[in-house]
């Protein structure tokens, strides 16, 4: 029996459950690719695939765009009660780009975050991971936030790359 709770933790989870001792110290996402990975120190320790928002080509200009932003941010703050299950903040915008878009008379917007599935619809994420459904957030499984909520402490850096 606890096999076969092992053996379905992998297949939901697309990995090894996370080791207490397992903590990432970087996060990076490569938009193009939709992969988020976990890094310690120069070491991928996990990989996820990931949806972004809808329009997800170049950075994040303005509010309702619906890109996701590029650049090196900081994971510094958590909502356990979202309406998606588990969000990470991104620190989005960093003064650059709300320089940006005052410049262009434009909200840089905010609010992205690394988040699981519409709290109720989880069990759509074979189906939602397939295309890009956000307004600029990086979205993953519910068992894959589980993994990403244990294993990145607040203040961890995150470079989103095109």
């Amino acid at each position: 029996m606890r096999l076969a709770l092992v053996a379905a933790t992998l297949v939901v989870s697309g990995g090894f459950p996370a080791a207490a001792a397992d903590s990432a110290d970087r996060v990076v996402v490569h938009k193009e690719r939709r992969l988020l990975q976990l890094l310690q120190g120069d070491q991928v320790i996990r990989e996820y695939t990931v949806a972004l928002g809808g329009n997800p080509i170049g950075h994040k200009r303005q509010e309702g765009d619906q890109r996701t932003p590029e650049g090196l941010y900081s994971l510094d703050w958590r909502n356990p009660g979202s309406g998606y299950y588990k969000s990470i903040h991104v620190s989005y915008p960093a003064l650059a780009d709300v320089s940006a878009a005052a410049a262009n008379g434009v909200d840089p917007g905010g609010m992205i975050m690394i988040h699981g599935q519409p709290n109720y619809f989880g069990w759509l994420a074979f189906l939602t991971q397939r295309f890009d459904w956000t307004n600029g957030c990086i979205a993953v499984t519910n068992a894959e936030m589980e993994e990403i909520w244990a294993m990145v402490p607040n203040n961890t850096p995150i470079e989103i790359k095109p």
